[in-house]
């Protein structure tokens, strides 16, 4: 059973001022773009959110080193590296839905790849017989 929320700072953390310096250390410019309430600041966001927070920063900061690399292997993904459009649209978008993107578009081009490997063995396929007699007859004619 999952922890709480709560529990998983205190394992990790030791307490929730020591999670938001991590996080508030991860969050530079060149990882995130700063939404966050100046008067409140990341002290008022719920555990569950600076946690996810927390793991996604690392994650693009182990696996990219930057949000400019993140897009930049989203828009390969993609086949979309020319189109600026898409790209300016994706540089606006916060990084856990960027680094949710990838995780999409790295699944869909391993689905591709293993449909064109498995392509030729269709190919090879019988061809399908008409079921009526008429387009029975018409094939036969052709």
């Amino acid at each position: 059973m999952k922890k709480p929320p709560v529990a998983q700072v205190k394992a990790q953390f030791d307490n929730k001022e020591k999670l938001v310096a991590a996080v508030k250390k991860l969050a530079t410019d060149e990882l995130w773009l700063d939404r966050v309430s100046e008067v409140k600041g990341l002290e008022k966001v719920s555990n569950a959110k600076l946690l996810r927070l927390h793991t996604v920063l690392s994650a693009i900061k182990k696996d990219f080193g930057s949000r400019a690399k993140l897009i930049d292997a989203i828009l390969e993904l993609e086949k979309r590296v020319k189109d600026t459009g898409y790209k300016t649209r994706l540089e606006g978008y916060p990084a856990p839905r960027l680094l949710d993107l990838h995780g999409a578009a790295s699944r869909r081009a391993k689905r591709a790849a293993a449909a064109a490997k498995s392509a030729p063995k269709k190919a090879k396929a019988k061809k399908k017989v008409a079921r009526s007699k008429k387009a029975q007859a018409k094939a036969r004619a052709a």
